[in-house]
Formats: structure tokens, C-alpha cells, sequence
């Protein structure tokens, strides 16, 4: 499916909304706007995903959701509408009986009088299926978008957004669909739960200074072994920083070695070998950084910013040195050295490759921050 058909989801709602049968069912009572913030924690069989709720935008459809957490009537259920990486579909009460199959999608509707639609609907958010033409047909069923819907605006009432486990999201919206996008393998909603949404922490690493940065390791989990980096803070401490900040926010996860060029480097971290898309608090990490060029030399086992012909245009993708090379000394950002792991660094090197392309993926599976 092409992204434009994503976007647009047409096919989404023809198929999806037009199987959904007419209720007669009593309105909730407007829902309370004092109190606490709330959050709604969802485990499933593929882990665990937050969302904020939004009661201002849409009160009454809040009301619901969290009656029917509260009430259990989540548990059990199971996401079964998926577009690849675009959305996925639950919060279908006939959904607990794997017999009845046949009918998902049809239950737990026409409950609600319309609420305000959305202006727009942004990767994360939640909103309120609808029986097609009918706009006080929403109930318990909702969908989550993982990239924004611009297509969807001034259409579907959003009454919550994503706050964590997009990953998540992603890998069930990846799950296998038949020819008409119904999951064909079970993604249940093992339980669900209404909390006060907590604190907000600092950031980690923003404060830190470079002494502390240059405390930290990180572990490269690779298809061909784990690779640890120690940290140059004291020569490039902002690089440091930044790289720190997105290996803990998940930027790095499911990527690849893209490149690998013998004798020279091995290159991973390109948005583009991602298997899933960024959530939006992972984009909104990625930024270009300012250089921090310094008198490191560039020999085998050193970790550096890769960029583009602009010394600004370093963000994501980074080499680890397999020579000695002095013509990346001075105009590259050099802020790692490998410590251990140099063996998954060679068997990287050495795998079968078509120019500087990998013939099969190497995985970059995750960066995990090792603390003191």
C-alpha cells in the first residue's frame, strides 16, 4: 500500500466502516473537566502503549473510553483492522470471541452524539470510528493514526493521543492482514487501566555536564554481535549529548548497516533503514548538529558523526572507523571509541556486499545506554 493510500484511507473506511450495523443506544452524560490529567495504559500481546487523554476536545467520547476501561470492557478485546505502519483499528466488544470473526467491527457503536471533529489529525492520534454518514454513531471502537492524516480532518472526533509505545503501535499495525485488512493473527488488549498522568521528568542527559557525559557506554546490539562505544565527551561533548539522548528515546532501534566499506568504515544509523516510522517525540529529537570538529585521530574502532557536504548536516547516521584514515581527521566529528566488540565490528566489515551495499541486512537492532 503506497502512502498516498495510507494517507488518504479510503479504502480503510469503505471496507472497514461499511460492515458496521445501526445501534440504538443512550448517550453518556457529559463527562467531569476538573480533576487530575488522566492517562489510559494499554498491555497487549505485543506490549504497552499509553495515551493521553484529551477531555477538553472531546468530553463525552473521553467519558466513554474510560467507563469502558474502568468497566473492563477493553479486556480481552483485540485490534482488528490494521494499514501497514498508517493506522490499526479496536475497541470492538465482539472482538473477545474469536468466533465471531465474521463480525468485527460491527459492535460497540451509535452511542454517542457527535463532538467536535479534529482540524487535524497528527501521527498519534486517537479518534472514534464512525458508521459512514451517520455522525452520532461513534462508541467504544477507535483507531489509532501513526502518521499524520490530513485527509481526516474535520471528520473523526480525536479524543486522545499517543503519549508512549508508538513502537508499539507500529509493530501491531505490521501485523498480517487478509485481502480486505483484517488482522489475521489475534493482537489482543490484555488489559486496560485509567491513571492520574504522572510528573514530568527532565530529560535525561540535558544537564549533564561533560565529565558525566563521558562517564556513560552504550552497547550497539547487532545481528553480528554486541558492539560497545566509550565516550569522547571531553572533545565533543554536544555530539555526545545528542547521540545519548536519542539511543535512550529508541531513535536507533530496527536499523541496519547500510554501508560498509572495507578498510575504511562500516556506517549505520540512516533514518531510511529504519523498519518503522519515528514516533513524534523520537522526530522531534532529530535535528542537524553543529560540528565539533576536533584532534582525534580517525583509526580503527573510532566512532564518528557522519554528514553531507555541509559540516552542519550531521543527525543520525554514524561510521565506526575499520582503518586508519587521516582525511576524515579535523572535518568529522569524532566523540567514540570502541572498547569491546571489535569482532562484530570485523564480521560486519567482511559480509558479502554489492559495492559499499550489504547483500543481506545487518541489523542495527537498538543502542542501549550503559550507565555508571
Amino acid at each position: 500500500m503506497s502512502l498516498g493510500d495510507i494517507m488518504r484511507i479510503s479504502t480503510w473506511r469503505a471496507t472497514a466502516l461499511a460492515l458496521m450495523t445501526v445501534l440504538t443506544l443512550s448517550p453518556l452524560a457529559r463527562a467531569q473537566g476538573s480533576g487530575a490529567p488522566k492517562q489510559a495504559v494499554i498491555d497487549t500481546s505485543m506490549g504497552t502503549f499509553v495515551l493521553d487523554l484529551l477531555p477538553a476536545a472531546a468530553p463525552n467520547t473521553v467519558a466513554l473510553f474510560m467507563k469502558t476501561v474502568q468497566s473492563g470492557g477493553y479486556d480481552g478485546t483485540a485490534f482488528h483492522r490494521a494499514v501497514r505502519n498508517g493506522l490499526v483499528q479496536g475497541g470492538d466488544p465482539l472482538s473477545k470471541d474469536p468466533a465471531k470473526k465474521a463480525q468485527y467491527g460491527q459492535g460497540g457503536l451509535n452511542q454517542l452524539k457527535a463532538e467536535p471533529r479534529a482540524a487535524a489529525v497528527p501521527g498519534g492520534s486517537v479518534a472514534s470510528v464512525l458508521v459512514p454518514g451517520k455522525p452520532d454513531s461513534a462508541g467504544s471502537q477507535f483507531f489509532v493514526v501513526l502518521v499524520d492524516q490530513p485527509a481526516l480532518a474535520n471528520q473523526y472526533t480525536v479524543f486522545a493521543k499517543v503519549a508512549e509505545g508508538m513502537d508499539v503501535l507500529q509493530k501491531i499495525s505490521s501485523s498480517p492482514v487478509d485481502a480486505t485488512g483484517l488482522i489475521t493473527e489475534r493482537v489482543e488488549i490484555k488489559k486496560a487501566a485509567i491513571r492520574d498522568t504522572p510528573p514530568v521528568l527532565p530529560e535525561p542527559f540535558v544537564t549533564d555536564t561533560a565529565q558525566q557525559l563521558g562517564t556513560y557506554k552504550a552497547v550497539l546490539d547487532t545481528s553480528a554481535g554486541p558492539i560497545t562505544i566509550e565516550f569522547l565527551a571531553d572533545k565533543a561533548p554536544e555530539t555526545v549529548r545528542q547521540f545519548l539522548r536519542m539511543a535512550e528515546a529508541g531513535v536507533f532501534n530496527d536499523m541496519a548497516f547500510h554501508r560498509v566499506a572495507p578498510g575504511f568504515v562500516i556506517q549505520t544509523g540512516a533514518l531510511s533503514s529504519r523498519t518503522v516510522p519515528l514516533s513524534p517525540k523520537q522526530q522531534a529529537l532529530v535535528h542537524d548538529l553543529q560540528p565539533e570538529f576536533n584532534d582525534t585521530k580517525h583509526v580503527k574502532g573510532i566512532v564518528s558523526m557522519a554528514r553531507g557536504d555541509s559540516p552542519t548536516s550531521a543527525q543520525t547516521s554514524f561510521f565506526i572507523c575499520v582503518g586508519a584514515s587521516s582525511a576524515l581527521d579535523g572535518v568529522y566529528t569524532a566523540f567514540g571509541r570502541v572498547v569491546d566488540g571489535m569482532a562484530a565490528v570485523d564480521a560486519i566489515e567482511q559480509t558479502p556486499r554489492t559495492g559499499e551495499t550489504p547483500n543481506a541486512r545487518v541489523e542495527l537492532r537498538s543502542v542501549k545506554v550503559i550507565r555508571p
